[in-house]
């Protein structure tokens, strides 16, 4: 819900206010960027200013949902709210919350939140939160008795000023937070299409670095839609970075597969895990990526015990980043559900083919290497170099 009249979306940050001037101002102006990208990505009519420590979307009235649904959208954005500009005057900004209160309020508890930047102005915050609820009060008592709720309003009456005007509000639409795509380096982003691995991508994207997407072809062992369920999640995923190169390196792992099932039986899951960060590594190299993202969760899996993921990520040089190291899977799912990367768990994934009846859930390094193929690297490496770019 937006006041009438609404033309402006009042976009704030937070992380970013944390950096020095200069990578501030840099990390605004790329906050900018993508802001401007996913207006144009989705249509939405709006220029894209940036003032003291916020960002402001230009738009109309008709656009103002949109254009804040897409800023809630956009990595480096804590909150987003569709506002009413008015000038700094005290008599002004009481006028324009009776005009809102009129039009918006109807009952419930409510509350003023206001906030004053400008240290010169004649009132402050205190003042304009009392005076603007005497307003309120008065505009719709006439109606029905009004009720205000300090700690837990079902409405809220936004108050911001700044030294160029003060902004009105009703909404304050969460972001993802974090900082802006773009403001770390690249990292690879190895994508099964289940549902843990696009949630630790975009946790990545979130702290800024983009990513890019590495799927392992695994040949017979891929199972039904397996490569295009991964897809689809790139997909989901590149609406969130429509000025970013999302195309996914498909990496060829089938023929591995097949001999770690014919030579190895304890132990075949890590080794084909040490497979996947091996040509991670390569293909790391090849588009200038500074690590490897994956979905795992400590003990989600038994290929995932803290003993073996120490294991597996001995096989690359490259830091190995797992957001998702202490999550929960219910709360993975939820988010997975929010961000619409969530696919149907009953979609055969392929890897139970490849595992074995024994589950490795204490293993040791030197074991492992005894017992896999002495190639299996060189395989990884050559996989890597082969992997074709493909349009998720």
């Amino acid at each position: 819900m937006h006041p009438p009249g609404a033309d402006t979306v009042l976009v704030r940050h937070g992380d970013i206010n944390t950096k020095s001037n200069t990578v501030r101002r840099y990390m605004e102006e790329l906050l900018a960027e993508n802001l401007r990208a996913i207006l144009e990505d989705r249509s939405i009519p709006g220029s894209v200013e940036r003032r003291w420590s916020r960002l402001l979307i230009h738009t109309t009235e008709e656009a103002v949902a949109d254009a804040t649904a897409a800023a809630a959208d956009t990595f480096g954005v804590v909150s987003a709210s569709p506002c009413l500009t008015v000038s700094t005057e005290q008599a002004a900004i009481l006028e324009a919350l009776e005009e809102i209160a009129r039009a918006r309020y109807d009952g419930g508890s409510f509350a003023v939140d206001a906030r004053r930047a400008d240290k010169e102005l004649p009132y402050d915050s205190e003042d304009l939160a009392r005076e603007g609820g005497s307003t309120i009060w008065a505009a719709v008592a006439d109606e029905f008795e009004p009720e205000v709720d300090l700690d837990d309003p079902d409405l809220t009456f936004g108050v911001e000023v700044r030294r160029e005007g003060a902004f009105l509000s009703l909404e304050e639409r969460s972001g993802p937070g974090g900082l802006p795509l773009g403001a770390q380096e690249p990292v690879i982003a190895m994508v099964s299409g289940g549902i843990d691995s696009p949630v630790a991508a975009y946790e990545m994207m979130k702290r800024g670095s983009p990513i890019v997407p590495a799927y392992v072809d695994l040949g017979q062992f891929g199972g039904v839609d397996h490569e295009a369920r991964a897809m689809e999640t790139v997909r989901v995923l590149s609406r969130y970075a429509p000025n970013f190169d999302m195309q996914v390196y498909r990496v060829p792992g089938g023929e591995a597969l097949s001999v770690l099932v014919e030579e190895m039986e304890e132990g075949r899951m890590l080794s084909m895990r040490r497979f996947f960060y091996r040509a991670a590594e390569v293909l790391a190299e090849r588009v200038d990526a500074h690590g490897i993202v994956t979905g795992e969760a400590a003990g989600q899996k038994s290929s995932q015990t803290v003993q073996n993921l120490g294991v597996t990520s001995r096989a690359t040089r490259l830091p190995v980043h797992r957001p998702l190291l202490t999550r929960d899977k219910n709360e993975i799912v939820a988010q997975a559900r929010e961000i619409g990367t969530f696919a149907e768990s009953t979609i055969d994934a392929g890897c139970n083919r490849v595992a074995p009846d024994r589950a490795e859930t204490n293993a040791r390094l030197k074991p492992l290497l005894k017992a896999e193929p002495d190639d299996l690297f060189e395989r990884a490496e050559e996989a890597a170099r082969n992997a074709e770019l493909v349009e998720p």
